[in-house]
């Protein structure tokens, strides 16, 4: 699977994410600037609601566009047989797991790259699993039974 073509793709949704994100944030300000939403006694808290709210959007926006630079830095590499998983990894769990393939990260763990493959980060506890792990090594992954351990397929 190329690599590459993963990274644009999450690039990609998180840009999509960060117009939408930029919209809310400047249309709940407007609202919080409004001459209409001006407060008409000490309890009405419409235009403070609104500041609020677009302080967390601007938050989260601000917080897409970091993801968004750290993505760009990463530089697609193909590892090695016996490598350990760093940042840029393409790991492959076995068929018990059905497959289930995942992208190393720097952010943005849970979105789904593309095709089954989702990004994992070296902060979740999957990630801390899968970093610095081998093929062949197996890690616990939980399951709604408990723990069930799964074998690193491939790292690519």
């Amino acid at each position: 699977m190329d690599k590459s073509s993963l990274i644009r793709s999450v690039i990609s949704q998180l840009e999509a994410e960060l117009a939408l994100q930029t919209e809310a944030a400047l249309g709940s300000r407007d609202e919080a600037t409004n001459e209409e939403s001006r407060a008409e006694d000490k309890y009405d808290m419409r235009s403070q609601s609104a500041a609020y709210l677009a302080a967390g959007q601007a938050k989260i926006a601000s917080d897409i566009a970091d993801a968004i630079a750290a993505w760009k830095t990463l530089v697609p590499r193909a590892f090695g047989p016996g490598e350990a998983i760093a940042l840029g990894a393409l790991v492959t769990l076995d068929a018990e797991a059905r497959g289930a393939s995942f992208l190393m990260g720097p952010q943005s763990g849970g979105l789904e790259a593309r095709d089954g493959v989702y990004v994992v980060t070296p902060s979740s506890p999957l990630g801390r699993q899968l970093f610095g792990r081998r093929a062949g090594d197996t890690v616990k992954i939980a399951d709604r039974l408990g723990p069930v351990a799964h074998l690193v397929a491939s790292v690519e």
